[in-house]
């Protein structure tokens, strides 16, 4: 394994990349180690999966390391099945100056009947990080067409929205602990 203090190579942060620069899927088989005793594969394992896709993508956009900083949603939909083939399908929503929010899709196909299902959906927060481990920027999202206008917007809105909420929360958790202490 490289060293993490060796000179990265030069990223162009004023080259803007699309959602489709670095959207990636990652398919897998689920075996018997995968599941529980009922047959449904453990929701840890698609949890695993889906990191390492979006820190595909991640990576990919980056072209940096990078390291999970936050989940957002991780919903489960429905239950995928010892011997499906469970696909992660993974696209960058947005980018800030060091992070990047990472979409996520996680499908089920049976292959025997050819059913295929809708069985989560996330959305991850990675960091990149320069060769001695802290934030680094990252190049520019920028949309290549109207739907990946559309797909930025709405995540810089939720950022917003989520960003608001922690600062409320901090508010009230300051609040709190000054009114415990008294």
């Amino acid at each position: 394994m490289k060293s993490t203090h060796q000179p990265l190579p030069e990223v162009d942060l004023s080259e803007g990349r699309s959602i489709a620069f670095s959207r990636s899927t990652t398919t897998r088989m689920m075996g018997v180690i995968d599941g529980n005793t009922q047959g449904n594969v453990h929701g840890g394992v698609i949890m695993h999966m889906v990191d390492e896709a979006a820190a595909i993508v991640a990576m990919k956009h980056s072209r940096r390391r990078v390291v999970t900083a936050r989940v957002e949603r991780f919903d489960f939909l429905a239950p995928a099945y010892i011997g499906n083939v469970v696909s992660v399908h993974c696209a960058m929503n947005y980018v800030g100056r060091t992070s990047m929010e990472v979409g996520i899709e996680v499908m089920a196909e049976d292959l025997i009947t050819g059913e295929i299902r809708h069985i989560a959906s996330s959305s991850t927060i990675y960091v990149a990080l320069d060769e001695h481990g802290k934030p680094t920027p990252v190049p520019p999202l920028v949309p290549a067409y109207e739907e990946e206008a559309a797909r930025i917007e709405q995540a810089r809105i939720r950022r917003l929205h989520i960003q608001k909420l922690d600062e409320e929360l901090a508010k009230w958790r300051k609040q709190n602990q000054s009114e415990s202490n008294k």
